[in-house]
């Protein structure tokens, strides 16, 4: 029996395709599975110029061209639509009524197998796992990418730890006031100059920090807590980094320093949990139950609460990958985790009155725990 498989799209912006083929183009490919018994084949349909360097560097056993499965009446001159032609004609040519595509597979693709009277069947779980269970490569350009994220988390905090404070509690480095915007450019320059990119990292002070994606704007001030979290991309490996810290500059509050104390023993309790079998809920079950045993409460205060009402409301955390947000969640509904799944555990809390803290670590899932890729000191105090 025949089995024929298919991807397609534009690498650059399809993670799940970029892992299978592992050749980054800019341009739409096919990729063409065809399992027959023992036999697995695999063809690569790419531009023509990319063909020497994807013969060298791609996961397929054959690399062709458009042009080499013409149908007739002949390609369309818009690339993406002469490559979904060209995939529908060599899967015509092979005999085949049905193909199984991942859920990734654009539009275009499915009309031109459809017009050449070739069935789509979607399996909408193919890839996920394949991309959820990390190999020794994928780990190890993912421990790269978060000691360089540590590095300049590392810069990031001691700026802020080591600023002066005016006398209206504005931190001033480097004889001007110290903003978000500034400390934000400071983190994607240092990172660009070492090879990777920063969609945009956060570093919010004070009440901003309240709402747990605000990504801040203003002066950073004395006392006040200040949350920093940077997930950059390798630009070569294209792994991501992702981590969380925060400090507050000069004196912590007892507040501060209870909600700070919660979320660490939060975060420890969630990753003293995680293993191969259990599921993602049952971590972030643990992560409540010990925020619940810190005094303070899970979810969005009832309408009407008081600016003081502190609460997590969020999930424990998330797979990461090529993507910054991939699966499994550590949330309710949580799916049970797997031996290579990569996964942060990000805790926190958030009081409009006083601001936010979160704590921010990325782990391994072996078989009888995990491996914590982060060491970075997590305390308030950064000067």
């Amino acid at each position: 029996m025949k089995t024929v498989r298919m991807m397609a799209g534009i690498p650059a912006l399809n993670a799940g395709l970029y892992r299978k083929i592992r050749f980054l183009v800019g341009d739409p490919v096919a990729w063409i599975e065809v399992e027959q018994g023992t036999s697995v084949e695999s063809t690569l349909i790419l531009r023509d110029i990319e063909m020497d360097r994807a013969r060298r560097a791609a996961n397929a056993t054959r690399v062709a061209s458009p042009a080499e499965f013409m149908p007739v009446g002949g390609l369309s001159g818009d690339r993406e639509t002469a490559t979904a032609q060209s995939a529908a004609e060599l899967i015509r040519r092979l005999d085949c009524k049905t193909v199984v595509a991942d859920r990734s597979l654009p539009l275009i693709f499915a009309e031109m197998l459809s017009r050449a009277g070739i069935q789509v069947v979607c399996d909408t779980e193919w890839g996920l796992i394949e991309r959820r269970q990390k190999d020794a490569q994928e780990i190890e350009a993912i421990r790269f990418a978060q000691k360089i994220t540590e590095e300049v988390m590392t810069l990031a905090c001691r700026t802020i730890g080591s600023a002066k404070a005016g006398a209206d509690g504005v931190l001033i480095s480097e004889s001007a006031p110290l903003t978000s915007e500034r400390m934000q450019s400071m983190i994607d320059v240092w990172l660009l100059e070492r090879g990777f990119s920063s969609p945009g990292s956060i570093v919010a002070c004070g009440p901003q920090g309240s709402d747990c994606h605000e990504h801040g704007h203003g002066p950073l001030r004395t006392e006040q807590t200040i949350i920093v979290d940077i997930f950059p991309r390798d630009k070569k490996s294209l792994y991501n980094g992702d981590c969380t810290r925060t400090v507050v500059h000069g004196k912590i509050s007892q507040e501060i320093a209870a909600m700070h104390s919660a979320v660490a023993k939060a975060k420890a309790d969630a990753i003293a949990v995680i293993r191969a079998g259990v599921t993602g809920q049952f971590v972030h079950e643990a992560t409540s139950k010990s925020i619940e045993s810190s005094g303070f409460k899970m979810g969005f205060g009832p309408e009407g609460s008081p600016d003081s009402y502190t609460s997590m409301v969020h999930g424990t955390g998330h797979g990461l990958g090529l993507e910054v947000h991939e699966p499994p969640l550590l949330a309710l509904g949580g799916p049970e985790l797997l031996v290579g799944d990569v996964v942060t555990v990000e805790p926190g809390l958030y009081c409009k009155a006083i601001g936010g803290i979160r704590l921010e670590d990325m782990v391994v899932v072996t078989q009888d725990g995990c491996e914590n890729l982060n060491s970075l000191y997590e305390g308030l105090d950064w000067s």
